[in-house]
């Protein structure tokens, strides 16, 4: 790959893993990942004729798919809500916006597994900075949610008329979730290394996932009994505080926000000390 390289070190070092280092390293790197992440969005559909219009294309299909099975098939409604948001169009945009969250959480978390075996040679052949392959992951998975997002927001625009002001604070509510996917993507890239059935369970879990999260329903159509189990489920908050800033008009909760976010960087430095740690032994397995 082209572009600036990191200066070189010596492999059998133990590597730093402190947060102070995990920043530095990021912002030391900046230029690969950057790189990185631009090989990946443009790979995805190199060759395709239509190109990057798919980024657009595939989520409004999905969108229309799901819209139509659960509102038609189904007859689900979105309870408690009022009626512009019980019409189809309104279900369509609250079902979006979670799967927003849901897809950039999958995305990341199922590629994990298998991001330095599919990238063997950086690990055997050249002194790489391999700690920043699931970030470019993160990357171009951040990519089409903001493509998603600005689908969402035309829709929101089209059919309510109006943005609500709200609308700006969506960076700081993903912001948590992308540093805790992060810190989980480390620990599974690292555990993909020494156990490869860990993508097949992973992929099991996601699909799990997406039935326990408020996606396709709303937390209060859950019975009590079960809902503190989908309030554990870290997509959730996330998706409730999206629809709130993005649909309802209504501010963060920044105490809920706050505690995630503390929560969030101790599993991305948990995982980042993890990948780290671990990473000497990936050329012997590989």
């Amino acid at each position: 790959m082209s572009g600036p390289m990191t200066r070189a070190s010596d492999p059998h070092a133990v590597p730093r893993c402190g947060p102070v280092s995990l920043l530095c390293g990021l912002w030391r790197h900046r230029q690969i990942i950057a790189q990185m992440t631009r090989r990946e969005v443009l790979g995805r559909y190199k060759g395709s004729a239509m190109g990057l219009a798919w980024s657009f294309f595939q989520p409004l299909f999905m969108l229309t798919v799901y819209t139509f099975v659960f509102s038609e098939v189904f007859k689900a409604r979105w309870g408690g809500a009022g009626g512009a948001i019980q019409s189809k169009t309104g279900f369509a945009m609250l079902l979006f916006a979670g799967l927003i969250v849901l897809n950039l959480f999958s995305e990341v978390i199922n590629r994990a597994p298998t991001l330095v075996i599919a990238n063997v040679n950086f690990v055997k052949k050249v002194v790489f900075p391999i700690e920043v392959l699931p970030v470019s992951a993160m990357g171009a998975a951040l990519f089409h949610s903001c493509v998603s997002v600005a689908v969402l927001l035309c829709a929101v625009f089209v059919f309510n008329g109006s943005l609500a002001w709200t609308v700006v604070f969506f960076p700081l509510v993903l912001l948590p979730l992308v540093i805790v996917t992060l810190g989980l993507a480390w620990i599974l890239a690292s555990l993909g290394v020494f156990l490869r059935d860990v993508g097949q369970t992973i992929g099991l879990l996601t699909t799990v996932l997406m039935f326990l999260s408020p996606v396709f329903y709303p937390v209060t159509a859950v019975p009590p009994r079960f809902r503190p189990f989908i309030m554990a489920n870290p997509l959730t908050f996330i998706i409730e505080q999206t629809r709130d800033v993005l649909i309802w008009g209504r501010t963060p909760d920044w105490l809920g926000l706050s505690v995630y976010m503390l929560a969030a960087c101790s599993v991305a430095w948990a995982g980042y000390a993890w990948f780290q740690k671990t990473r000497k032994g990936f050329a012997d397995v590989l």
